[in-house]
């Protein structure tokens, strides 16, 4: 923009006026000059890593290498819901399960239960009392003696 531009539009327009709307003007173009410095910038870095890409002599290993991390992850994922699942119907921790299959999870489940639920302590066939008295040692004898006498 050209000061006789101004004149042209604005013919009343004081000098003032046109100088402030000349720098307001150089100041919109300065910062646009700016911003496309900054875009021109950024546009050639990423060129240029493009250019890294396309060159990469072993994009295609990178590329099958971060497929096979992705398939393994998303195994494991499926897995590890399939586990909670059982977990949640069979009510058992997900942690006790090591199975690949829902099948294999719930026969390990069901075996987990079974154990879980056998009878506690063998039956002892004289029910656990004492048949023969100890015979009474220095230590006890001494401690009635203290009892009795003090």
């Amino acid at each position: 923009m050209k000061r006789t531009d101004i004149t042209e539009l604005f013919p009343d327009a004081t000098e003032e006026q046109i100088s402030k709307i000349m720098n307001l003007n150089g100041a919109d173009i300065n910062k646009a000059k700016g911003d496309l410095d900054g875009l021109r910038t950024q546009l050639q870095s990423a060129n240029d890593e493009l250019a890294k890409l396309k060159n990469a002599p072993n994009k295609d290993a990178e590329l099958a290498a971060l497929q096979k991390e992705l398939d393994g992850m998303k195994a494991a994922e499926t897995i590890r819901t399939m586990r909670e699942k059982v977990s949640a119907d069979k009510k058992i921790p997900a942690s006790l399960l090591t199975g690949e299959t829902e099948e294999a999870c719930a026969a390990q489940a069901d075996a987990i239960l079974s154990f879980a639920q056998a009878s506690g302590y063998p039956a002892i066939r004289d029910g656990g009392e004492i048949h023969n008295t100890p015979a009474p040692q220095a230590r006890d004898k001494f401690a009635e003696w203290a009892k009795d006498n003090l």
